[in-house]
């Protein structure tokens, strides 16, 4: 197998773990918070109890749709593909530039993988959009200046 090819799949786990990881902590603070919801008691003061009440489905209601957001997330990242070699940036590419390395395909911000940082763009983030049309040697502006040295 091509090193590139397998370089982009550890990359590639790598993100699904983060995200299963996101999904099972919001999933479980969902649970705590529609938990807390059912141990509000009745008091005396009726007011207090349904605010405590709303408050708790709020929360609930939030991490509902963070964990909504995350599983779209994690679905797309699964479609992309990371088996072929790519000579300009798209889903599923990785791009190394004279200042950061990129993989195009969630949106995780700068994750360490084997001591190396690596910044993980949505495809449809302005970097990545910016990146796209772009080949190895064009120039692209992030922080400054930046050259693009490497696609696969």
């Amino acid at each position: 197998m091509d090193e590139r090819i397998a370089h982009k799949q550890l990359l590639k786990q790598h993100a699904e773990q983060v995200l299963l990881q996101r999904i099972a902590i919001t999933q479980q603070a969902m649970d705590e918070a529609q938990a807390a919801a059912n141990q509000e008691s009745k008091s005396s003061v009726g007011d207090k109890y349904e605010t405590a009440r709303a408050m708790s489905q709020l929360e609930k209601d939030m991490h509902a749709r963070q964990l909504i957001a995350h599983q779209q997330d994690l679905q797309a990242l699964c479609a992309v593909n990371v088996q072929a070699i790519y000579q300009a940036p798209v889903a599923g590419a990785f791009v190394r530039s004279a200042t950061a390395c990129f993989f195009i395909g969630t949106g995780l911000g700068k994750q360490l993988i084997n001591g190396e940082m690596v910044i993980f763009l949505s495809p449809v983030s302005p970097l990545a959009k910016q990146l796209m049309p772009k080949k190895k040697g064009d120039e692209f502006e992030f922080k400054g200046k930046d050259r693009i040295t490497d696609v696969y």
